[in-house]
């Protein structure tokens, strides 16, 4: 099953008021473990930064300026995603700015059935309870890297950790069937040697071992719990 944690970056609050995506930031699940596959993008924005804005992911005016446009990368973006689930972490405000960029270039927008919101997993799990990114990281003991700044890809690499946690931690839902745990660890590796599956032979007991075992018996002169015991 492929998934993609998903995370943006943007010029503010809210795309009503005009702010735009200045980074996307995508990571391949599946069976809901990473691939080593992401997607990763900086954008010119073509508005100023909002200050609040800027201090929360340090990309400033002058570096966006020479980044590309949303339409200039949007096909390699649509497919990298596909029709996937979206793991993101409040899903209606990073769906809200793509969509809305989206809609500038007359192209069908995102639905947000497409993704799993991992905030409102973790409010149903710890009603109560902080649930940002960084609350969830120190909850699971994830390594956020003790970022200053935020950053799409990072982000999108701890939300993979995060969301994986959230439906019960490594290997949700393992058969512990050896057999079946090797067949299931080769058919997801596409870059890794394969298991080799290790045969373990059982001997039986020789006639002389037997024959040595009982004459150490006979020799105790204490009874011992092993006159009972049948070889």
């Amino acid at each position: 099953m492929r998934e993609i944690a998903l995370d943006t970056e943007t010029t503010g609050l809210s795309p009503k008021n005009g702010d735009r995506v200045v980074e996307i930031g995508c990571v391949e699940l599946i069976n809901h473990m990473p691939t080593g596959r992401t997607y990763q993008t900086y954008l010119n924005p073509q508005k100023m930064m909002d200050p609040s804005a800027e201090e929360v992911h340090g990309l400033s005016n002058d570096f966006l300026k020479d980044q590309p446009l949303f339409k200039e990368i949007v096909a390699d973006f649509l497919e990298f995603i596909s029709d996937s689930p979206l793991i993101i972490h409040n899903a209606e405000f990073d769906i809200g700015f793509l969509n809305s960029e989206l809609k500038r270039l007359d192209l069908n927008e995102i639905n947000l059935s497409q993704a799993i919101d991992t905030l409102k997993i973790a409010r149903e799990k710890y009603p109560g309870a902080q649930n940002s990114l960084d609350a969830l990281c120190r909850r699971f003991d994830i390594n956020n890297y003790d970022r200053e700044l935020h950053g799409a890809l990072l982000d999108s690499k701890i939300l993979a950790d995060v969301y994986l946690e959230l439906l019960g931690g490594k290997e949700p839902g393992l058969n512990l069937d050896s057999d079946n745990v090797v067949e299931k660890f080769e058919n997801n590796q596409t870059n890794s040697p394969k298991i080799k599956k290790v045969e373990i032979y059982s001997y039986g007991v020789s006639k002389k071992e037997k024959e040595d075992h009982a004459n150490f018996i006979n020799a105790m002169t204490v009874k011992s719990l092993w006159d009972d015991f049948e070889v």
